[in-house]
């Protein structure tokens, strides 16, 4: 279903695409819109795990000096039929992670310190199949398709505010005016609805991976918790990177409202102790496992 749900809303944002493109800015504005951000967002597909690592200030880990969370990385990727990813540190309080990186075969997880000091091994464990979950269905490339349609939305709309649109469209002068508003809109709506779709997904795979679903809902809790207390600068300062971590880093945001990058963490939660049963395991937390040095 959440492959489905998410293949219903990038038709529906294809849809949203070729409407507005017509009714803004004809065939022509359309075709000029839809290679601009198709050139912004290739840039991007190509570069944004380089840039996104260093502008985190992540640091690449080895064998040598995290043998603990190499390996751990190492046996969950193999579980999860994947190339061994790239692993970062990233020297930040607030407890978070991510995956980046175009494909499988180019892939990276990095992991706050935060995270690290806060989870124990099986919650650990849980939050980095999460992250392979992302490579493995490749998000990266789901959110470059959604990002391009959506910015695409976006430059029709400005054109038209610039240029002028098409105003042989059905409904008008005021039509225009509409569409120049509300496309935006939707189209950022129905970009977070695929987000959250994706953090499902990732939520389900990840719980397979692992093979315990209530290790990943242990450590959701947990980060829920703690990263409301603790400040993100780097991305208070770059909000569009929200939508990469396993929690939301930013201290504004509002749970499964329509304009959330993560579906609330009860929810999620939930999802998690569901499957724990339907898989006929123990409810009750698992007993925490004795921490050990991760570099």
């Amino acid at each position: 279903m959440g492959y489905f749900r998410t293949a219903l809303l990038l038709a529906a944002m294809t849809g949203l695409f070729l409407a507005v493109g017509w009714m803004i800015g004809g065939q022509t504005g359309m075709a000029i819109a839809f290679v601009f951000a198709c050139g912004l967002n290739l840039f991007a597909y190509w570069n944004s795990d380089k840039l996104l690592l260093r502008m985190y200030g992540a640091r690449e880990v080895l064998p040598a000096t995290a043998p603990n969370l190499h390996a751990l990385v190492a046996e969950l990727a193999q579980r999860a039929e994947l190339p061994m990813p790239r692993v970062y540190l990233i020297e930040n309080k607030q407890p978070n992670a991510f995956a980046t990186g175009r494909n499988p075969a180019n892939a990276a997880v990095a992991v706050t310190t935060g995270l690290m000091a806060l989870l124990d091994e099986n919650e650990i464990a849980g939050v980095v199949a999460h992250e392979l979950a992302h490579v493995k269905s490749r998000d990266t490339l789901v959110m470059t398709i959604t990002a391009t349609l959506a910015g695409a939305i976006g430059m029709l709309a400005n054109f038209a505010f610039f240029f002028g649109g098409n105003r042989n469209n059905p409904l008008g002068v005021v039509g225009l005016i509409l569409m120049m508003i509300l496309a935006p809109l939707a189209a950022m709506l129905v970009q977070l609805a695929i987000s959250r779709s994706r953090e499902y997904e990732a939520d389900r795979i990840g719980a397979e991976i692992v093979g315990k679903p209530l290790w990943l809902a242990g450590a959701l809790e947990k980060l829920g918790q703690a990263s409301g207390r603790i400040t993100n600068e780097m991305a208070e300062r770059n909000p569009a990177t929200a939508h990469l971590f396993i929690v939301n880093p930013l201290h504004a945001h509002k749970v499964d409202s329509l304009f959330a990058t993560h579906p609330s963490l009860k929810s999620r939660i939930q999802h998690l102790r569901e499957m724990t049963a339907r898989m006929g395991q123990s409810l009750e937390p698992a007993i925490p496992t004795t921490p050990r040095p991760w570099g």
